[in-house]
């Protein structure tokens, strides 16, 4: 993948690009097998099945703040993994981006695209790509669903990233963040005594009222205010959606 560009619109710290670069390799490599079979139906183990149901909900959740009717909205589809959600906001009429660091995730996403949302076949239309959900090139849109790709940046990367995308979205952007709390704390805790190679890249708690503090504080963001909240912990899976509307 290319590196960022050097405009206003794209990230250049430090600490977001070599995170960007450790997720990439992370799912491209490390996990690629292990997040291919959870994003399944094949059978897993107890700890893999909360975090199934988890993401199943949380899903579920982002989607159910979405319109019933996206006919010709534009979504982005900040983080798409093998494209679950894209294919639920395609199948009500959304004209989807579904972008991702992995290139072997999007490749499997491609790969699962159901026969109802094949090309020709449907009024949604999902447009996967493999690169930078900052990319300015991908376009504005009336949405912007980004499920668990921010929780791996500290706090103030994943504001800017908020920040990078607000202009170019018109309605909403609906996100979730790692909440700080006793119970993530001790499963970041016990992810530690596994092999570093093994890891995945260290989930980045941040507390709600910090969270809230840090978006009231980001000029981009104050013409967008907060909306709907949720938390869903299930098992080894704890994430917390949230909803920016434009005033």
């Amino acid at each position: 993948m290319t590196e960022p560009d050097t405009g206003p619109t794209m990230i250049t710290t430090t600490s977001y690009t070599e995170r960007r670069g450790q997720i990439e390799h992370y799912f491209d490599r490390t996990a690629a097998d292990a997040w291919a079979r959870l994003t399944s139906d094949a059978p897993v183990g107890r700890i893999r099945a909360t975090v199934r149901a988890g993401r199943d909900e949380m899903r579920a959740t982002l989607l159910s703040w979405l319109p019933e009717d996206l006919h010709g909205l534009r979504l982005l589809d900040a983080g798409c993994g093998t494209g679950a959600l894209a294919v639920a906001a395609a199948r009500r009429g959304a004209l989807v981006v579904a972008i991702d660091l992995s290139a072997t995730l999007v490749d499997l996403a491609r790969e699962r695209l159901p026969e109802d949302l094949q090309p020709g076949r449907s009024e949604g239309r999902i447009d996967f790509r493999a690169g930078d959900m900052l990319d300015p090139d991908l376009g504005s849109f009336d949405y912007m669903v980004g499920m668990d790709s921010l929780i791996h940046y500290q706090a103030p990367d994943a504001l800017r990233v908020l920040a990078t995308l607000a202009p170019r979205v018109r309605r909403a952007m609906i996100f979730t963040y790692a909440p700080s709390t006793p119970a993530l704390a001790a499963m970041h805790a016990v992810g530690q005594l596994f092999p570093r190679g093994n890891r995945s890249p260290a989930i980045v708690p941040v507390a709600e009222r910090a969270m809230q503090r840090l978006i009231a504080a980001e000029p981009a963001l104050h013409g967008w205010a907060s909306g709907r909240t949720r938390r869903i912990a299930s098992g080894f899976y704890t994430s917390q959606a949230l909803e920016l509307v434009q005033r």
